[in-house]
């Protein structure tokens, strides 16, 4: 029997326990016991930043979810599951990003292991395509190196797109008895030089035939040594049949 004057201590409510634990900063943890119907008489700012704080926590943990798996069972085959569950890259990918678990053959799959089709799949995908760009990237669709030898292959490679006959050595031969390889070459006193239009550059090319004759993709400089190959052997090909059929002057 209680003392005089002493009350018995009222029990608390559960629920008061619970919003009590709350007001210490275990907000996060404790207040999703609460119903949305109890979770109203609290007042007026507490249910807001609550609510806050749960869908800030759950968008966390949706962001962080780990990419979807898959068991193995009796009679599974790598190419099946891929398209049972739409794995970009089909099989060849999904045993890509699962080699370590699947081992050095893809066609045996041992039941129970667990294979990851989701976000590791795709990042795989990811960086295989990575790779492949960078590497692509890094290859120069075509070099050609900067003297005789390369002016005269970036020109061939020129000719045959625009079906214009000629060989190096006929190239070559020719551009050596017309420069001797100088792209910059000029004659100032044969009966061109006079007439005020002289010969230029590897073939020595005057400037009416370089226009005339000028193929498209190439510099318009007549001193370009790609131009001005490419150029002379359009007209070669014109007059001559080929730069291959020229043993002189032209």
């Amino acid at each position: 029997m209680p003392a005089k004057g002493k009350h018995r201590r009222p029990k608390q409510n559960p629920i008061t326990r619970k919003l009590a634990l709350a007001g210490t900063g275990g907000a996060a943890l404790t207040l999703p016991l609460i119903s949305a119907t109890t979770a109203g008489a609290v007042g007026t700012g507490a249910p807001a930043a609550a609510a806050t704080t749960v869908t800030a926590a759950t968008a966390v943990n949706v962001a962080a979810a780990p990419p979807t798996t898959y068991s193995v069972v009796v009679g599974d085959t790598l190419s099946e599951i891929a398209a049972d569950h739409s794995v970009s890259g089909g099989w060849k990918q999904l045993y890509e990003a699962n080699r370590t678990v699947v081992g050095d053959n893809p066609s045996v799959i041992r039941p129970g292991i667990k294979l990851t089709l989701g976000a590791q799949a795709k990042a795989a995908t990811a960086a295989t395509a990575a790779k492949s760009a960078v590497k692509t990237a890094a290859k120069p669709a075509s070099s050609y190196s900067n003297n005789l030898d390369g002016w005269i292959r970036e020109s061939l490679d020129v000719m045959a797109k625009h079906g214009i006959p000629g060989s190096y050595n006929g190239i070559h031969r020719n551009v050596m008895r017309e420069s001797s390889g100088n792209p910059k070459a000029i004659n100032l006193w044969d009966i061109n030089a006079r007439n005020g239009i002289p010969s230029k550059g590897l073939l020595q090319v005057i400037d009416p035939t370089f226009k005339a004759y000028h193929v498209p993709g190439t510099s318009l400089d007549s001193y370009d040594p790609v131009a001005n190959i490419t150029a002379a052997c359009n007209y070669a090909a014109a007059r001559y049949g080929s730069i291959d059929n020229v043993n002189g002057a032209y």
